[in-house]
C-alpha cells in the first residue's frame, strides 16, 4: 500500500514536472506569412519569425507583481486557440470606413490566476497579459525585452527623461550605436529588418503607466514611470514629482493589461494601411455619437491672433471683435469650429472668466448664428482642479476642449487622460489633448477625443523640418490621430528660414504645405494660419477647406521611409491626394488605376512652380482630366509637395 502511494505521488510529480517544463507553441498569421513561437519554463519567451526569417529571438516578457511575479516558473493550466473574422465600422474612420478585422489567436492560461494572449495578424503580432486575482495588485515592473537577430536601422524619438510631451524629433542610427547609448525611446519606435518594417507600439493603456523602450546590448528593453504619489507646484500648468512609490502601477486584480503591438509590414506602402491600433481597441463606450462632429478648426496661436487689412479696423488681439472676425472667415470656408487658445481668459489657473475684453456669451451666441462652434484652450493642472467646468461649458454652449501641458505618461496622468474623456463626453463635449502622449487607444473607447498633438509639429517653427516630418505618415500617424496644426501660407525653404509670430511661417513649399491636410491623420485638423493671408491666397483656401477629416479609403501610391510619400484618399465619390518630399527634388510616376474602370474624372491640381526649389511659395494650379488609365508623372520641388482633388466629370 506504501508502495502504491509512492508511486501515486511520484507520478502526480511527474504531471507537475511536466507542467512546469519547457513548452512550445506556435502561432501563425492568417496568411502564413508571420509566425510566432511562445516558449515557457522557467520563463516565457517569444520569437518572431517573417517568411521564416528571424525577426526577434527569444523576446523575454513578464509581469513582476509585489507578491509574485508572472511569467517565471508559470504551471500551464489551459491553452485556447482561436481563428476569428469580423468586420468593423470604425466611428471616425481616418483610413478606411470599413476594416476586416482577421486574427487568430493564442491564450495560454496560467496557474498563478493569469493569462497571456497573443494575437496573430497579416500584418503583425500583439500580445497582453491578464489577471484574475480577487485584491487590488502592485505592478512593480512589466519586462519586455526585444533581441534582435542581427543589426538594424532604428528610427525613434529620444526624451530627455519620463517628462515628456512627445515632440523630439526622429533620430536614425543602426541598433548597434542605440544599444552602447543606453537611452530610452518614447513609442512608436520603427524598425527596418532586411525582410520588413516592423513599427512597436501599444494600446489599451488604461489605469498604467505607458511604455519606454530602453536601448541595451541584445535590442530593446520595457521601461516605466514610477507611480507619483506626492506632488509639489510648479507654475500654472505643471506639478513637480516630489515622491514615487516603488511600483510603476497600484490597479484592480482583475483586469486586462495593455496590449504591445508589432506592426510587420513587408514594405512602406503597406505600413501606410494597417489598422491593427483600431483592431485591438475597445469597443466605444459612447451609445450616441451623433454629437461628435470631426472636422477642420480655425487657429489664432500660431498666428498671433493678428489679422489685418482694409476690413479690419479695431485692435487685434484676444477680444470680442477679433474672434468674431475669424468666426467670420470659419463660416465663409464652412469651417465647423474656431479655437480660444491662451490669453481668452483672465488667468490661466481660474477657467470660468474671461480677460476683460472678451464677451465670451456674445461670441458663442454669434458662433452659433453662423454655424461655427467654440473650443477653448485649458492647462490641464486648470481642468484637475476645476472638473465642474464641463458641465459649465456645456451650459454656455462650449463645442471643445483643448487641454494642454499633461507632459507625462505615469498612471496618475494615464488616468487623468480617460477622467477627462469620460467627463466630457457625459456633457457632450469633445477634447483635443496637445503637450499629449501618442494615441494609446483611449480615443477609439471615448471617440469624442478627437485627436492628439505628441509630434514635432508647425508649433516648432523653425524645428519642424520637412526632413522629420517626412517620417510622420509611416511612425506617428500609424499610432493614430495627430493635430499637426498645417496650413502656413508663407512658407520659406529651410536654408532662408525665419519666422516670428505674428508672422508665423513654415518649412516646405506651398504644395507641401496643402498636402498635409491630404495626408495627415487627424479627426480635428487645424487651420494654423492667419484670416488674412488665407484670403489673400483664396484658391488655395478654397482647396483646403474642402479636405475632408474622415476617409472611406485609402491608397498609398508612393511609399519611400524617409524620402517621399504620395497617399490617394477617398471620401464618397471623391479622391483627395498628397505628396510631400524631404530635402531632394522628386519625379515619380502615380498610376491611377485606383480610379473605376471606365470613368472619367476631373482632376485640380496644385503643383511646386519652377522656382519653388528658391521661392516655397511658387506653385502652380492645373485642371485637367485622367482616368484608371492615366500614368501621371507628380514633380516635387526639395522640401515640396503635390496635391490634387479628383471627381467624376
Amino acid at each position: 500500500m506504501r508502495k502504491k502511494i509512492k508511486l501515486i505521488l511520484f507520478g502526480i510529480f511527474l504531471f507537475t514536472l511536466n507542467l512546469s517544463a519547457q513548452h512550445s507553441f506556435e502561432l501563425f498569421s492568417p496568411d502564413n506569412r508571420l509566425r510566432i513561437q511562445v516558449e515557457i519554463g522557467n520563463n516565457l519567451f517569444f520569437s518572431l519569425f517573417c517568411n521564416e526569417h528571424l525577426i526577434f529571438k527569444n523576446n523575454r516578457i513578464e509581469l513582476a507583481l509585489k507578491n509574485k511575479t508572472l511569467g517565471l516558473n508559470s504551471y500551464v493550466r489551459k491553452v485556447k486557440k482561436e481563428n476569428i473574422h469580423r468586420v468593423l465600422k470604425p466611428v471616425f474612420p481616418l483610413k478606411f470606413s470599413t476594416i476586416i478585422d482577421e486574427y487568430n489567436s493564442l491564450r495560454i492560461s496560467f496557474k498563478d490566476n493569469f493569462s497571456l494572449e497573443f494575437r496573430a495578424y497579416d500584418d503583425g503580432l500583439a500580445y497582453r497579459f491578464i489577471t484574475d486575482m480577487p485584491d487590488s495588485v502592485d505592478v512593480l515592473n512589466e519586462q519586455l525585452q526585444i533581441k534582435f537577430a542581427c543589426d538594424y536601422k532604428l528610427h525613434l524619438q529620444i526624451p530627455s527623461g519620463f517628462k515628456t510631451a512627445y515632440e523630439e524629433a526622429y533620430t536614425h542610427l543602426d541598433s548597434n550605436e542605440w544599444g552602447r547609448m543606453g537611452k530610452f525611446s518614447t513609442l512608436p519606435v520603427l524598425i527596418e529588418t532586411p525582410y520588413s518594417r516592423v513599427l512597436i507600439s501599444e494600446s489599451n493603456v488604461a489605469d498604467y503607466p505607458c511604455m519606454f523602450l530602453q536601448g541595451v546590448s541584445y535590442g530593446l528593453s520595457s521601461a516605466f514611470p514610477k507611480l507619483p504619489v506626492e506632488f509639489g507646484d510648479d507654475g500654472d500648468r505643471s506639478l513637480k514629482i516630489l515622491k514615487e512609490a516603488d511600483c510603476i502601477a497600484r490597479t484592480v486584480g482583475r483586469r486586462d493589461y495593455p496590449w504591445r503591438y508589432f506592426i510587420v509590414a513587408k514594405d512602406d506602402k503597406t505600413l501606410l494601411k494597417t489598422s491593427m491600433p483600431y483592431k485591438l481597441a475597445e469597443e466605444s463606450q459612447i451609445r450616441d455619437v451623433s454629437w461628435i462632429k470631426p472636422g477642420q478648426v480655425s487657429w489664432e496661436w500660431w498666428n498671433g491672433c493678428a489679422p489685418y487689412g482694409k476690413d479690419v479696423n479695431f485692435s487685434t488681439g484676444c477680444n470680442t471683435e477679433t474672434y468674431q472676425y475669424y468666426i467670420d472667415f470659419a463660416s465663409m470656408f464652412n469651417i465647423p469650429y474656431i479655437i480660444l487658445d491662451e490669453g481668452w481668459s483672465q488667468k490661466t489657473t481660474n477657467p470660468f472668466i474671461p480677460n476683460s475684453e472678451l464677451d465670451i456669451h456674445r461670441l458663442i451666441h454669434y458662433g452659433q448664428g453662423k454655424n461655427v462652434g467654440i473650443i477653448l484652450w485649458l492647462t490641464w493642472l486648470t481642468v484637475e482642479k476645476h472638473m465642474d467646468l464641463f458641465k459649465t461649458y456645456s451650459e454656455w454652449g462650449v463645442k471643445g476642449i483643448k487641454i494642454d501641458f499633461m507632459d507625462r505618461s505615469d498612471q496618475c496622468m494615464m488616468n487623468f487622460y480617460e477622467k477627462v474623456a469620460k467627463e466630457a463626453a457625459k456633457y457632450k463635449l469633445f477634447v483635443d489633448f496637445h503637450g499629449a502622449i501618442t494615441p494609446k487607444g483611449l480615443e477609439y473607447k471615448y471617440p469624442n477625443i478627437l485627436s492628439y498633438e505628441g509630434v514635432r509639429g508647425l508649433e516648432q517653427m523653425g524645428g519642424c523640418k520637412p526632413d522629420n516630418t517626412i517620417y510622420l505618415p509611416f511612425i506617428r500617424n500609424i499610432a493614430g490621430a495627430m493635430d499637426f496644426t498645417p496650413g502656413a501660407m508663407i512658407n520659406m525653404q529651410p536654408g532662408v528660414y525665419c519666422s516670428n509670430r505674428p508672422n508665423s511661417a513654415g518649412m516646405g513649399t506651398r504644395a507641401y504645405s496643402m498636402a498635409l491636410f491630404t495626408i495627415f491623420e487627424s479627426g480635428l485638423q487645424m487651420l494654423c494660419d492667419n484670416p488674412t493671408l488665407y484670403y489673400m491666397n483664396e484658391e488655395c483656401t478654397e482647396f483646403i477647406t474642402k479636405v475632408p477629416v474622415t476617409w472611406d479609403e485609402t491608397v498609398p501610391l508612393v511609399a519611400i521611409l524617409g524620402e517621399g510619400v504620395i497617399i490617394a484618399k477617398r471620401k464618397g465619390d471623391k479622391w483627395y491626394i498628397g505628396g510631400i518630399t524631404n530635402g531632394n527634388e522628386k519625379k515619380v510616376i502615380i498610376d491611377f488605376n485606383f480610379l473605376q474602370t471606365g470613368k472619367q474624372y476631373k482632376m485640380i491640381s496644385y503643383e511646386d512652380g519652377p522656382n519653388a526649389s528658391r521661392q516655397a511659395m511658387d506653385y502652380r494650379k492645373k485642371v485637367q482630366v485622367v482616368t484608371s488609365k492615366t500614368k501621371y508623372e507628380v514633380s516635387m520641388a526639395p522640401n515640396g509637395g503635390w496635391t490634387a482633388v479628383l471627381e467624376l466629370d
